[in-house]
């Protein structure tokens, strides 16, 4: 049964659900990583956003910072995910670890809403769902070594030279996304583009916050807690290539390692 109706000019497409650009213009115009991608919500996603959205759902203003455990309602350890598509892999993740928080962001609307009803569906509390930018997330919301972890899972490769500045995980990223990082916190990136892969580690392993937890400087292997997804799997079919990338972030300099 489709909920769908005419809605006036101005009139936003979920009243009580995700804002259509939440930062507006409070922030410098710079290049982004992400493209929003317009396409159809179903009745179902509709649904889960306008329910579920004022509980579960943070628009990414970058007007105030975001309290984690009132977030969450429990202080147990969060983990930020960086686009998570239709968010089948996220949903997995966290009915697998319900002891950790996964703190999903994204800007396709219709991932947002399938991810809430995957929640929903299966009673998993330990998802939050994040609409807009994270890097105006991570800079002007979140608390200094507030995060137990970063995943980011396929991003766009942007696979032609003249938007490799588009890819995210560039130094500067890093060095913002070290600052809210705990000392040991795992990085976890992977992609199916073997040059953006191979970005990636030459990036993370050159940067000083960072440290590989492979000890031959290398790819890692898919960990378990890492789903196959479809996409994946297609992928694979095809030939594709699959890197996985596990990095620690390191110990502040001001502090002795465990060993010492």
């Amino acid at each position: 049964m489709s909920i769908r109706h005419s809605r006036a000019k101005g009139e936003p497409r979920f009243p009580d659900g995700p804002r259509a650009d939440p930062a507006g213009s409070h922030f410098e115009r710079r290049i982004r990583s992400f493209q929003p991608r317009r396409s159809r919500v179903t009745a179902g996603q509709a649904d889960a956003l306008q329910r579920l959205w004022p509980q579960w759902g943070l628009d990414i203003d970058g007007q105030r910072t975001v309290d984690l455990a009132e977030l969450f309602g429990n202080t147990r350890p969060v983990v930020l995910e960086i686009g998570f598509g239709m968010g089948e892999a996220t949903a997995q993740m966290a009915a697998h670890d319900p002891g950790t928080n996964i703190l999903a962001v994204d800007v396709h609307t219709p991932g947002q809403g399938n991810l809430l009803n995957l929640a929903d569906r299966n009673g998993l509390t330990n998802v939050r769902v994040g609409n807009g930018d994270a890097i105006i997330l991570l800079r002007e919301m979140l608390r200094p070594d507030s995060l137990d972890g970063l995943r980011v899972y396929f991003p766009d490769p942007w696979p032609k030279k003249r938007h490799h500045k588009r890819r995210l995980i560039q130094p500067e990223f890093l060095t913002l996304a070290a600052t809210r990082l705990k000392p040991g916190a795992l990085v976890h990136c992977a992609t199916d583009w073997e040059p953006y892969a191979e970005q990636m580690l030459e990036v993370l392993a050159a940067h000083p916050d960072f440290e590989n937890t492979q000890t031959d400087g290398g790819y890692a292997p898919r960990p378990d807690f890492r789903p196959l997804t479809r996409f994946e799997g297609q992928g694979l079919d095809k030939g594709h290539v699959v890197n996985d990338l596990l990095f620690r972030r390191a110990q502040h300099r001001d502090q002795p390692s465990a060993g010492d």
